[in-house]
């Protein structure tokens, strides 16, 4: 388990004793607290503490969310990395979902996700990322029926969010873990989108349900725009149609659009739609992928605007 902190003392008091509760008995394990630069005493706290499987690695400064990750996992010595943000509130039996996804994709495991619910109001904030309109990953705020997660425990995704996420040593190493260009949002896709370049399948484990005090660190969202003009330059194509991402958004939005209004749509074009979604024609309908191109374009005239051709 690999657990970067930024402050926020009592919410990384209350994630640790939820983590230490809810870890399934008999399970081998080591807990590394890897602190950047807190100033609110988590590092008093953090001399206090004398379980032998709590390990601490104290940046000098605060070198951002994943630089913290990277420490952690380079001195950690198991099979399989966690990563693990300080404000969640782990819940029981969430680890056990997330180890039978992975063994369930076996050699195709990529990056291992869950359900995270808003730690205030127990609304869904994650159960997956997915590509919206504009070519941008968002998280999808909807899970399945309790019958369809009872069936199909795995739902494969795009990318899945680093603040509870599961991934294989071996797979960390072999990407070289989070891209440190990024500034605490962003590096998670990017990993995602590397493991699926390499022929992997990230997932989300809809059994596994914890609470999340949503972007509670210091300085969280500063860099959002950035992070997502940084993400975009590397895996545009991939948003646009290599991954088929952003046109099956396209094609349902389209498709929910037609039942509104339908002598407005084209039949031609929502059959080409649903045989995309369910899988009877490999490639998007031109439109869906003309559509995205454009959004994402709108997106880049945007940041270019913002930030220059850097």
């Amino acid at each position: 388990m690999v657990i970067p902190l930024f402050n926020c003392l009592p919410l990384t008091q209350a994630m640790l004793a939820s983590l230490q509760a809810t870890l399934p008995p008999g399970l081998s394990y080591e807990i590394i607290l890897v602190d950047d630069g807190s100033t609110d005493g988590t590092r008093a706290w953090l001399a206090t503490l004398r379980d032998p499987r709590l390990r601490v690695v104290l940046n000098e400064c605060n070198l951002g969310y994943a630089a913290a990750n990277n420490r952690g996992a380079a001195v950690a010595t198991g099979e399989f990395l966690a990563l693990l943000n300080n404000d969640l509130v782990l819940l029981p039996h969430w680890l056990e979902p997330m180890l039978a996804a992975h063994a369930a994709l076996g050699g195709r495991a990529g990056l291992i996700g869950n359900v995270q619910l808003d730690a205030k109001s127990g609304a869904v904030d994650h159960a997956g990322l997915v590509v919206n309109l504009t070519g941008k990953p968002v998280h999808a705020r909807t899970r399945p029926p309790w019958l369809s997660r009872l069936v199909r425990p795995v739902r494969p995704v795009p990318a899945v969010t680093g603040a509870c996420l599961l991934v294989a040593r071996s797979l960390w190493d072999q990407l070289g873990g989070f891209d440190e260009g990024y500034m605490n949002g962003g590096e998670d896709i990017d990993l995602c989108f590397r493991a699926r370049a390499a022929g992997r399948v990230n997932a989300v484990a809809l059994r596994s349900v914890v609470r999340h005090h949503v972007s509670s660190s210091p300085g969280r969202k500063a860099r959002d725009e950035q992070n997502s003009y940084r993400l975009a330059l590397r895996w545009g194509a991939a948003l646009i149609a290599a991954a088929d991402d952003g046109t099956r958004t396209w094609c349902r939005h389209y498709l929910a659009q037609a039942l509104v209004v339908p002598e407005s749509r084209e039949f031609r074009l929502a059959l080409a739609c649903c045989a995309f979604l369910a899988h009877l024609r490999r490639r998007p309908p031109t439109e869906a992928i003309a559509g995205v191109t454009a959004g994402l374009q709108g997106e880049f005239t945007r940041w270019q605007a913002m930030f220059g051709d850097r």
